[in-house]
């Protein structure tokens, strides 16, 4: 046992894909990316959408879409269906896209394997994903993915752990320093959601790459019902399709 684990608390907060490993088993498992993996993960599952996680946009993400029978997301403004989450505002219910990310879909399959309940948080379902998970089990493991910096290491992201500490605040029983101070970041931010998320780094970056409209459907806080689950291939709403 490290002194990582968190253990001692019913609900934990970590970084990134290490954090599977170094935090205690838990049963329930929340992965949080708001730019934009998870953010897009619930507007599309709102519309009976299956989103199939995949950690590279490569040649293999085209092989398994179609061995899938599946959509393949690409890049903004170039394909249909995106990281970007207005793309799936109208998406067809039945619709199954795999979502190529490197950072929510790549934590999303490195949890998998051991996670006994894998959901997808963001700001938009907050409060749905974790009074799903109250119903599912006594500890939470919520995971917020971050970004990369150009070497490759895991970048801290400011909108995740906004996001982390909005899910944390719903959830029951006792909290680690973590997972308490994520709450009290999201708490200092929760009336200036918008304005902060614009000055961010994060923010910011999409702002350059003309992706500012992301920023509007990611910062809208508990606007969904929606509860993506995993069901060890694609995370649909829960309670559709036996999840």
């Amino acid at each position: 046992m490290t002194p990582f684990t968190q253990e001692a608390w019913a609900c934990r907060c970590e970084w990134g894909p290490i954090a599977v490993a170094a935090l205690a088993p838990a049963d329930v498992t929340i992965v949080v990316d708001v730019f934009s993996f998870t953010t897009c993960v619930d507007v599309a599952a709102s519309r009976g959408v299956a989103i199939l996680p995949y950690p590279w946009n490569d040649a293999s993400a085209a092989e398994f879409a179609r061995a899938q029978r599946a959509e393949l997301a690409g890049r903004r403004r170039q394909a249909q269906y995106s990281l970007a989450p207005e793309s799936y505002l109208n998406a067809p219910e039945g619709l199954r896209c795999v979502l190529p990310s490197p950072n929510g879909a790549q934590l999303t399959l490195a949890a998998a394997p051991t996670a006994r309940v894998l959901l997808a948080g963001s700001l938009r379902n907050a409060r749905a994903v974790a009074t799903a998970a109250g119903r599912l089990g006594r500890s939470f493991n919520v995971i917020p993915a971050g970004e990369r910096w150009h070497d490759g290491s895991l970048r801290p992201a400011l909108e995740d752990w906004l996001g982390a500490g909005a899910i944390v605040g719903w959830l029951p029983g006792s909290r680690s320093p973590e997972a308490e101070s994520a709450v009290a970041l999201f708490e200092r931010h929760r009336d200036t959601l918008v304005e902060t998320l614009d000055r961010c780094g994060s923010g910011r970056e999409l702002v350059a790459r003309g992706h500012g409209q992301d920023k509007l459907i990611a910062g809208q806080l508990d606007v969904s019902s929606c509860v993506p689950r995993f069901d060890g291939l694609a995370f649909v709403a829960l309670g559709a399709s036996g999840s």
